[in-house]
């Protein structure tokens, strides 16, 4: 390596000297993707191209980045790498939900065979290609083994290139996706985690070990490790609107709300001026969830207004940014069952109606609302259509080979199941289901695609307690929620409530100031509950 060279804060990793200016004209002079250094054997006049793609799919800008690396192509037709940046690009976001359907793995297939018919000039490179070729093998049918086998691919070359930090980054990347849901030793998270710190420290302005580190503990029991990194991503690459996003999986996982809404805010626009509109969509339904949970419903009735106008420009199958277009269809169900089941207007959430897509489990938050509000209207034929819909569902998903969301909608079908047997006075056989569906949620952990469940099935479960007037037992399961969802509204109220009814009037004061705080800039009218809460603390106070 002969020279590295920056350039509006992406360093540029060449084996020759590089001419700079033309693309500092071309991609703007404000643009701030972070600093990203990429060895590799393109010419010269690739170098520039090549490493602010790399920045960019850091970030999760396929689209971006993969013109970024066509154009390295152009500039230097034997660059193979930059065709195994075109494929790592195509598989997308490797959280997003759901397996890649046949279209997209053409892509790749495409941009592999590209590769290898380019060559590369160094086994580096070739390890590189050969390792995403994995993720792309025909002759393997499961995508869980495709993953696993991309990164052993990714753990065998980085064990051969230890100096290699980009290596070391796509493969700790690698890991994270790699793990299962039902892991609760969270090893791979954990070792992914090592991995990024280690070189965060050394690599300040990286965007993907900022990246990284928030995904890898993307999870209730190591989302604090995961705040340094939060507060920074924004400003190391804010020219890409999934670096705004990303901060928020942290804040929402320890409760920040009003940091999760400021960085979707600033998002939501980012993705609007690039087109990214299934990020914009994504960033929509962080920001509804967080606003919900301090009670700025006001806000959150804008963002579900403002609904119709985003969709009329959205389209699922499109490849851009970091939210695919499932991620966009998730949000556009996802959005008004919010918006209704949190504030438990069971009449909206009976009158929710369901927009089929190739997302079935998108659909299926809208028949588990619909259920839930059927449920507590005493409405038995409504909520039993709705629970037939999510058992169909869940059959399809099971029979597509997608095992993690057939069991999502099951533990809403079991959810939905619960609350009808309440109604319909089946007491046990309520408390009994209520209780199989908080177990199988415990044993697993939430998709990226979205802020948290509908309804945590353990609130749920809090909440068929309370009615049942066993205050004890509810608090404990709302307890046991808030370890998961810290300072979620309806968890808070649940539990001062119950606190309260147990005669446990200093946890009862403790969770209706804990309520009370968190909703600082709630909207009027005012929730009843926290009007509740505003009145007993200030009867408590001095």
């Amino acid at each position: 390596m002969k020279l590295i060279r920056s350039i509006r804060g992406v360093a540029l990793a060449t084996v020759a000297v590089v001419s700079v200016s033309a693309q500092q004209h071309e991609h703007g002079a404000t643009e701030r993707l972070g600093t990203v250094t990429f060895p590799n054997s393109c010419s010269g006049a690739a170098q520039p191209d090549f490493n602010r793609a790399v920045a960019l799919l850091h970030s999760f800008e396929f689209g971006r980045a993969i013109a970024g690396f066509q154009d390295a192509i152009k500039a230097d037709p034997s660059c193979g790498i930059a065709s195994w940046g075109i494929a790592l690009s195509h598989w997308s976001n490797p959280f997003a939900a759901g397996i890649r359907p046949a279209p997209q793995l053409q892509l790749g297939r495409d941009a592999v065979d590209h590769a290898k018919a380019a060559g590369a000039k160094t086994d580096r490179e070739r390890g590189f290609i050969d390792a995403v070729a994995k993720l792309y093998a025909a002759d393997t049918a499961d995508q869980r083994a495709r993953v696993v086998a991309y990164r052993d691919a990714m753990a065998d070359l980085a064990a051969r290139n230890p100096q290699d930090i980009e290596a070391s980054i796509f493969y700790a990347l690698s890991l994270t996706a790699a793990e299962e849901p039902t892991d609760k030793t969270y090893a791979s998270r954990l070792k992914a985690g090592k991995i990024l710190e280690d070189l965060f420290a050394r690599q300040p302005d990286h965007p993907g070990l900022a990246h990284y580190i928030i995904h890898s503990y993307d999870v209730p029991a190591l989302a604090d490790k995961a705040l340094e990194a939060a507060r920074r991503y924004s400003a190391i690459a804010p020219s890409a609107p999934h670096a705004l996003h990303m901060p928020s999986h942290t804040f929402t996982r320890v409760g920040y709300w009003q940091e999760s809404i400021d960085a979707n805010i600033a998002s939501q626009e980012a993705a609007r001026r690039d087109k990214a509109t299934a990020e914009e969509l994504h960033a929509m339904d962080y920001q509804t969830y967080a606003y919900l949970q301090t009670a700025q419903d006001a806000k959150a009735r804008q963002v579900l207004a403002g609904l119709p106008a985003v969709a009329a420009r959205f389209d699922p199958a499109a490849i851009g940014g970091a939210a695919p277009g499932s991620a966009g269809v998730f949000a556009l169900a996802a959005i008004p069952a919010r918006y209704a089941l949190e504030r438990r207007a069971w009449t909206e959430m009976v009158a929710l109606q369901p927009q089929p897509s190739r997302f079935p489990y998108a659909e299926a938050m809208i028949h588990f609302a619909r259920a839930l509000g059927a449920a507590h209207q005493k409405d038995a034929a409504t909520a039993r259509a709705a629970i037939t819909e999510l058992t169909q569902i869940r059959d399809r998903l099971t029979q597509a080979g997608e095992g993690y969301w057939a069991g999502q909608v099951d533990i809403q079908r079991r959810g939905a199941t619960a609350w009808l047997a309440l109604a319909e006075g089946k007491t046990d056989e309520a408390v009994a289901e209520m209780q199989t569906a908080a177990r199988a949620e415990d044993a697993t952990d939430k998709n990226a695609v979205t802020p948290g469940p509908l309804a945590p099935a353990r609130e749920l479960l809090g909440d068929m307690f309370l009615d049942l007037k066993r205050p004890a037992d509810a608090l404990r399961e709302y307890e046991a929620t808030l370890k998961k969802e810290p300072n979620r509204f309806r968890t808070l109220f649940g539990a001062a409530q119950a606190a309260k009814a147990a005669g446990n009037s200093a946890a009862a004061q403790r969770y209706y100031q804990d309520l009370v705080k968190i909703c600082g800039k709630a909207d009027a009218p005012i929730r009843p509950e926290l009007a509740e809460a505003r009145r007993v603390t200030r009867t408590a106070g001095p």
